[in-house]
């Protein structure tokens, strides 16, 4: 039974372990959703601008989830073109042609061959994390995000994808600056292909970097399909110049290199310095074996280390994300992506191994470490090197930003930022995110202030490193929490690569930039917290792997819970609370969720009826409504809804199917039955001040024993209630009272009087404990009806206008005595 209200004159609790009556009818609740946050005024004029109605780009909850897209929908990219050509142009970008002196001459041939076995180790596992995803499901737009938003849920996925996003636009910022850099050495003030065709300077190079930004903007204005069609052109001329380059290695004969002008750590105005190319040797091999670090002249002289060198070579090749990017794009995204990103990452690998080795076989150290451009004057036509470094820099910059604003686009299509990234979801003109670049070209104009290619570098590395961390992660996740749905046609992927790539990330985040990698995390976890307090989409229907972890654990410690193993000293309550009417009763069930002291927690309802009458059960619309009502009241419950003939059948079933395991109810809370018209609801009040104690059977007190079960469940029950943040400040106020004996059946009149006493001692009282006598027990069934009323009648005078009362019956032990 359940009080409709507590703190009536007659709506009285009773905590015990029997069954009762009837309950009142449930309303239905409702479930309705309003919008929170409206667009203002100037999203609105952009939505108008682009022409765009948001509505038709946010139907984002449904991807499809059976068959291959077709032609039709926008997907016209294969592998090659798609997903081969960006991720090799992304990979070599600025580190080909340009940096790959740099790292030979500071780190040696040795430990540069380590650290491409460490980076392309870190790639390659990471790439089967990627591959599996992409395997296991259909992948949209907005690709890694996609993947991990899709996997950890809309608050890492949205943290993720913002730092994705930046990665992005840090790396664009950063191939923009290194072709910037190749323009300025082939036709700058000590140009080798023409001296003096550009002028050179900080605000020249930031204007020179504004304008290739600005030719980005109008290419991808224009489309990611043209794109994607040209970038194998474009592969092509960089592995054209890339052979020019290795063939020079092998045929040129030694000659000096000139050390640059803008290289003030060694130049100087006096005599001119030049760096020694000697062809194939032993001798050159042998002294470029071993690292020697030196200055980075276009650092101001900064002193180069591992951390320094690993950076620069693990930012050129951090393009594993190019094809997944462009998912959108892809006719068959789980085909696509693994054949295309492990084939150029196979590739660019032994691309670079066999430059390095023949840069450590042909170039003195001093040449590697001050002229980074130095395989221009090597090279049999010079001009191949600078085709080179300008298709490779530029595409891989264009590949950055046409990625980032991908992402962009998919984070304000989940809606994940609210109305501030409205006009990114509502600026798409023929399905090209026009509003997205512009917003990622704008940031990657403020990211080239910064300079120095290097100083990008380590930001642009450890931002993909935190992004493929969070790859693993999720891969990870899924592996351990075996999840059914989570089978990968790609089967080179188990849960040791997702570890190893994850530690491995995780660790070289850290040799890079201790300072760098810090913020990122901190950054991601700032963000996490913020979208799970505030974001619109933190209820989207994408499904979290942290419910299926979560399951895989509980599952585990709910079978090493064993009930044989319980004792009386370990005993709290687990109570099952029955609820008629939740509109009602809210006051009740905060009450009791005091009560629990950690336990279990149940609320229960019976919908009278036969099962046979319903087509499907009725009790499935209801449940969703009561898990709102428990979120509304902040109560730690669950909530078990049955379909009986009679209350009474349905709270036995309740009482003995409730709960899993060793974790089932052992205290029964119901409302007491009467007919009295409610009166208030339940409510604390600072003034009050006592929890009234009265550990004696008042129907047959000289019978009792003080310490009987029911008189320490009590005692128990009201010290559990003092522990609670809440009550704490209340005072208990034990009361055992010397009445006469008087057969309970026999005399309203001591009843009443009782009554009194309990009134005069209660005037302060919160919530008052009283002993609840077991019913009579009868010889015959005749008079049961009769009995019964009588019984329940003598409870009603008992607690006729006493404050918010509970009747307790126990029937085992409960506390204990002994260590």
């Amino acid at each position: 039974m359940l009080a409709s209200e507590i703190g009536s004159t007659n709506q009285d609790v009773i905590t015990t372990e029997q069954e009762t009556s009837s309950i009142a009818e449930r309303p239905r609740a409702t479930n309705e959703k309003v919008p929170l946050i409206s667009k203002s005024h100037i999203f609105k004029s952009i939505s108008t601008f682009f022409g765009m109605n948001r509505s038709q780009d946010l139907t984002h909850d449904g991807y499809i989830e059976f068959g291959v897209n077709t032609v039709s929908s926008g997907r016209t990219l294969g592998t090659f073109a798609g997903v081969f050509s960006p991720v090799a142009l992304s990979m070599f970008s600025a580190l080909l042609f340009l940096r790959v002196g740099f790292i030979v001459g500071n780190a040696g041939l040795l430990v540069t061959l380590l650290q491409f076995i460490i980076a392309y180790s870190i790639l390659l596992f990471t790439v089967a994390s990627v591959c599996a995803v992409s395997t296991n499901g259909a992948v949209e737009g907005g690709g890694a995000y996609f993947m991990i938003s899709r996997t950890l849920g809309p608050e890492f996925g949205g943290s993720i994808g913002t730092l994705f996003f930046l990665a992005n636009i840090v790396s664009s910022a950063l191939y923009i600056t290194g072709c910037t850099e190749g323009l300025v050495e082939n036709f700058g003030p000590s140009g080798y292909l023409v001296t003096g065709a550009l002028p050179d300077g900080q605000w020249w190079r930031f204007l020179y970097c504004s304008l290739l930004n600005f030719l980005s903007l109008l290419v991808c204005l224009i489309g990611a399909t043209m794109f994607a069609k040209t970038s194998v052109v474009i592969l092509a001329i960089v592995c054209m110049c890339l052979l020019s380059a290795i063939i020079s290695f092998l045929i040129e004969d030694p000659k000096e290199i000139p050390i640059p002008d803008a290289n003030k750590v060694v130049q100087n105005e006096t005599y001119h310095v030049f760096g020694n190319y000697t062809g194939y040797t032993v001798q050159t091999l042998q002294n470029n074996l071993y690292p020697k670090y030196g200055k980075d002249y276009t650092s101001n002289g900064d002193f180069v280390t591992f951390a320094t060198v690993f950076g620069v070579l693990f930012s050129g090749v951090t393009g594993i994300m190019a094809g997944a990017n462009m998912s959108g794009e892809l006719r068959n995204p789980a085909r696509n992506i693994p054949r295309g990103t492990l084939s150029a990452v196979g590739f660019t690998f032994i691309c670079y191994l066999l430059l390095s080795f023949l840069t450590a076989s042909t170039c003195t150290r001093f040449l590697l470490q001050n002229n980074f451009l130095f395989m221009m004057p090597i090279n049999v036509w010079p001009p191949f090197i600078t085709i080179g470094i300008i298709t490779a820099t530029f595409s891989a910059s264009l590949s950055n930003l046409i990625g980032s604003s991908r992402i962009l686009e998919a984070l304000a299509k989940d809606n994940v930022f609210g109305f501030i990234l409205d006009f990114v979801a509502c600026g798409t003109w023929r399905g090209n995110p026009i509003a997205a670049v512009l917003s990622s070209w704008f940031l990657v104009q403020m990211m080239m202030l910064i300079g120095s290619l290097n100083t990008i570098a380590q930001i642009n590395s450890v931002l993909f490193l935190l992004s493929y961390l969070a790859t693993n992660l999720a891969c990870l996740g899924l592996e351990i929490a075996s999840a059914p749905n989570f089978r990968p046609s790609f089967k080179y992927f188990t849960w040791h690569t997702a570890f190893i790539g994850l530690l491995g990330t995780l660790v070289m985040m850290f040799v890079i930039n201790i300072i760098y990698a810090s913020f990122s995390i901190v950054l991601c976890l700032l963000l996490v917290v913020l979208l799970h307090l505030f974001s619109p989409s933190k209820t989207a229907n994408w499904g979290s792997i942290s419910q299926a972890l979560i399951f895989h654990q509980v599952r585990k410690y709910l079978l090493l819970l064993d009930s044989r193993k319980d004792h009386v000293k370990f005993w709290r309550p687990q109570i099952l609370l029955m609820v008629g009417n939740p509109r009602s009763c809210c006051p009740l069930i905060q009450f009791v969720n005091d009560l629990k002291k950690s336990g279990l927690y149940i609320l229960g309802h019976v919908k009278v009826g036969n099962m046979s009458d319903f087509v499907i059960d009725p009790t499935l619309d209801e449940y969703t409504h009561w898990l709102t009502l428990i979120d509304h009241l902040k109560v730690k419950a669950f909530v078990e809804l049955t379909v009986s003939q009679s209350v009474r059948e349905g709270l036995q079933h309740l009482i003995r199917l409730s709960g899993l395991g060793a974790m089932k109810p052992n205290t029964i809370v119901l409302g007491f039955f009467d007919d009295e018209v409610p009166i208030d609801f339940f409510q604390k009040s600072s003034s009050i001040e006592y929890i009234d104690v009265w550990p004696i059977n008042l129907f047959q007190p000289d019978d009792n024993d003080p310490f009987d079960t029911t008189s320490l469940f009590m005692l128990q029950l009201a010290c559990i209630l003092k522990m609670v943040p809440g009550w704490s400040h209340k005072k208990q106020l034990l009361t055992e009272n010397s009445v006469m004996k008087t057969p309970a059946n026999e005399s309203i009149d001591y009843i009443q009087r009782v009554n009194q006493l309990i009134q005069e001692h209660c005037k302060n009282t919160t919530a008052t404990f009283i002993y609840l006598p077991a019913p009579p027990a009868l010889e015959s069934s005749e008079e049961e009806e009769l009995v019964y009323l009588q019984y329940l009648h003598l409870l009603t005078k008992l607690t006729f206008d006493l404050p918010p009362t509970i009747l307790v019956h126990g029937v085992s032990a409960v506390t204990s005595t002994t260590l």
